[in-house]
């Protein structure tokens, strides 16, 4: 396979079949957000949350994470803007959009939880809450069974620069690190800048966030964000890390936010960030990768399996009070009847 010119990553470079791939993907994964979008402001949803700007390196994390049940594989405690994530590991578009229209065919919530709060127990995805950092309290959990149990499963807990913020990052950091119960935690913070509508620069005094790591004896990295092909080599070292150690480690990737926090602040454009998609698109075109008709062909593919999702998703149906109760509690109620032609559900 040939391989492309270093993208701003020193000698590292990836296959071209391996960038097609991670294009595409972050294709699609744009493509959808910009639809769920349309969907908060046009009715068919109600909220929404989401990752543009982010691709580049959520694709790269997704494709490399060891995906299955149970402690043999990674455990996820992923970020609200996890999106791109999922669809590497192969979630398709229709379950996104059956979350954002609030359907019942939601195989993470059956409707009752917002968009981007992702919880599938056939690839150890953990529920995401909307307490924001919340997620780097429970992962010590995740990865004391993974210790316990033996193998390289790693547990990969995924937050924003204003999640470190909180109490339980420093938690986080306490119990993955205990001397002789160190854990494979692989701690990443997807640092945009912003926490809602709060600067990053006016809450943090030290230089990067992984700095923080220092005193704890956890080692770290800072990476762009932006570049699929620093992304991909950073995740694989620091993966690489907790596989082999079976100690924390703490990534920094430095990413974009495209549309704001969410559609609570309108989700407009922003034009003055970097765009990964944008960035990636030329430098493809320049290694003679791709070609603009290639391009405007996947885009064009992209937008139509996204319009099929939304129209699928808005022809199921909703959740219903009688439903209400079921996987509050253990054990739920088993009078609820559900509709089988729905692979979407959870059984």
């Amino acid at each position: 396979m040939t391989t492309i010119a270093e993208v701003n990553s020193g000698n590292e470079a990836l296959c071209a079949d391996q960038c097609m791939r991670i294009h595409q993907l972050m294709v699609r994964a744009r493509v959808l957000d910009e639809r769920m979008i349309q969907m908060s402001k046009s009715g068919e949803g109600y909220f929404w949350i989401g990752g543009p700007g982010e691709e580049a390196f959520n694709v790269c994390l997704g494709l490399q994470l060891k995906k299955g049940c149970g402690p043999d594989y990674d455990f996820l405690h992923l970020h609200y803007r996890s999106l791109a994530t999922l669809l590497a590991m192969g979630m398709p578009m229709l379950d996104a959009t059956r979350q954002a229209a609030v359907r019942i065919t939601d195989p993470h919530s059956m409707g009752r939880n917002f968009l981007g709060h992702s919880a599938l127990r056939k690839w150890n995805v953990v529920p995401v809450s909307s307490v924001v950092g919340a997620k780097f309290a429970m992962a010590p959990g995740t990865a004391l069974v993974q210790k316990r149990h033996g193998g390289d499963g790693v547990t990969v807990v995924v937050g924003g620069d204003a999640g470190s913020s909180q109490g339980d990052f420093a938690t986080c950091m306490i119990w993955s690190t205990r001397p002789g119960q160190e854990l494979p935690v692989l701690m990443i913070v997807t640092n945009n800048q912003w926490g809602i509508s709060t600067p990053m620069r006016s809450q943090h005094s030290e230089q990067h966030i992984v700095d923080r790591g220092e005193p704890f004896g956890i080692p770290g990295e800072v990476v762009d964000g932006n570049d699929p092909i620093a992304s991909w080599h950073a995740l694989r070292r620091a993966l690489q890390w907790c596989r082999r150690k079976r100690r924390p480690f703490m990534l920094e990737s430095q990413v974009s936010r495209l549309h704001g926090h969410s559609s609570s602040s309108g989700a407009m454009r922003v034009e003055n960030e970097p765009d990964c998609l944008a960035l990636w698109e030329t430098k493809l075109l320049a290694a003679g990768v791709l070609t603009r008709a290639s391009i405007d062909e996947l885009w064009e593919a992209a937008r139509g399996e996204a319009a099929a999702a939304v129209q699928q998703a808005l022809q199921e149906p909703e959740p219903t009070p009688d439903d209400v109760r079921r996987h509050t509690y253990a054990p739920s109620p088993v009078d609820v009847v559900y509709p089988d032609d729905y692979t979407g559900l959870p059984h």
